[in-house]
């Protein structure tokens, strides 16, 4: 039977990244016969959290595996930590990964070129500039596309002006010389996306670094969040981090008050709610546009009427074609969130199944875990943690499990899991990217 973790062990272990081994989730316990001579190929689409997790952990789960990982950038930058950037605290390019380590130390084949096509009858990936890759098994990890239809006034090309910086990099870079260059008095507007949505706190966790970084260099500016919700992940601690930080810097407005942006007017950057009877002008406007899964998961047929791809929530294997497995922000995953440390969870489960499933293994039967780390200062930070379990068909939390900080914590311990915080980053990413 499986011991419970208390919830300061759970904590304890995530910022070291020792949660992964005391839940069983760095794959197979030994090597084994079957597995040092497996011989078949494995190709991963989408070198992100996700597919850069299921890489290494084929490799390292059975090395003779050939595993092919097709990924159009050189260097990921990750969303998650982005903030910290926003926020002044933390530089660019520490948020960049590249795959050097997956190749040399893990023998990861690592094509950077853009899959622009899956060929599942022929089991071939057709990448834009290389030869097709036949593959026995194939991972798809997409990520994320934009819906650019579900708002009016705005669009891909608009992303200069009007800086999503919900995928990682340019983006971030973007927002941020923005801030920097927006006069003090001026007016920060953030609008959140529907659910679901990769990374549920962060749009609230950007309100609070934002603010972090103007309460410093520009202390007459506001941060105004028009939110089509009515409610957001982590409010009561992120609403209690606002108020004893920043005042009344910080300003939110729920859909049901007026705060649901309807259309945007990109040239003199006003965003219009509440029927568009309210025009909010803002000096620097960051529209995190409504979601859905990568292009690629489109293309191939792998998505269903919600615009996500339906896996058996037990192997991840998609629902919709045979031997093609969904990772990550695109897959419907139960209760698991669109997080940086369920892709990772995710990847290594899928790696543990694909080996299990060629070579004739049980597959390990382990849980998968999450947890999330939000910052409103650099110094004062909260957690949401929880262990997930296979049952009745759907991924479903275990009950007393994680759980959220208490809000009648005091500022001590805030500053510890601020602390925990970066440990968690660097952990994670190396597990990652080797």
């Amino acid at each position: 039977m499986r011991r419970r973790l208390s919830r300061r062990e759970f904590l304890r272990l995530g910022a070291t990244g020792g949660t992964l081994a005391a839940l069983g989730l760095a794959g197979f316990p030994g090597p084994s016969l079957a597995r040092t001579q497996l011989d078949a190929r494995i190709a991963v689409v989408g070198g992100g959290s996700a597919g850069a997790t299921v890489a290494r952990y084929l490799k390292q789960n059975a090395p003779n595996l050939r595993v092919t990982l097709i990924e159009p950038n050189e260097t990921y930058y990750t969303c998650y930590a982005g903030n910290w950037y926003l926020g002044g605290f933390r530089d660019l390019e520490t948020l960049g990964h590249g795959y050097d380590n997956l190749r040399e130390r893990h023998g990861v084949e690592v094509i950077h070129d853009r899959a622009e096509e899956l060929d599942l009858a022929g089991k071939r990936v057709l990448p834009r500039n290389h030869d097709p890759i036949r593959y026995d098994r194939l991972v798809v990890a997409p990520g994320i596309d934009f819906d650019w239809e579900r708002i009016e006034g705005i669009d891909q090309d608009d992303t200069e002006q009007i800086p999503h910086a919900w995928e990682g990099g340019r983006p971030f870079r973007i927002l941020r010389e923005q801030i920097k260059a927006m006069d003090d008095g001026g007016t920060v507007i953030v609008c959140p996306p529907e659910d679901p949505f990769r990374c549920p706190p962060g749009p609230y966790e950007r309100m609070a670094l934002i603010a972090h970084y103007l309460k410093s260099h520009k202390p007459r500016a506001k941060v105004l969040g028009l939110d089509p919700k009515d409610s957001f992940s982590k409010q009561s601690l992120f609403k209690q981090g606002w108020e004893e930080l920043y005042g009344d810097m910080i300003e939110w407005v729920p859909g049901s008050e007026g705060g649901a942006p309807e259309r945007l007017s990109v040239s003199d950057r006003k965003v219009f709610t509440d029927g568009g009877a309210q025009a909010h002008r803002g000096d620097v406007i960051n529209f995190i546009p409504p979601q859905r899964a990568g292009a690629i998961a489109w293309k191939a047929d792998l998505v269903d009427d919600s615009g996500w791809c339906p896996v058996d929530q037990e192997t991840f294997r998609s629902q919709k074609h045979d031997d093609v497995y969904v990772i990550g922000d695109a897959a419907i995953a139960g209760a698991m969130p669109k997080s940086a440390h369920s892709a990772n969870n995710q990847g290594k489960l899928v790696a543990a199944t694909i080996v299990g499933e060629l070579t004739g293994e049980p597959t390990p039967d382990f849980p998968t875990v999450n947890t999330c780390y939000s910052l409103v200062s650099p110094e004062w930070a909260f957690t949401i943690a929880a262990v997930f379990e296979h049952r009745d068909g759907e991924i479903r939390e275990v009950e007393g499990s994680g759980g959220l900080s208490p809000e009648d914590e005091d500022q001590d311990f805030r500053q510890i899991e601020a602390i925990y915080a970066p440990g968690w980053y660097e952990s994670i990413t190396k597990d990652m990217f080797g």
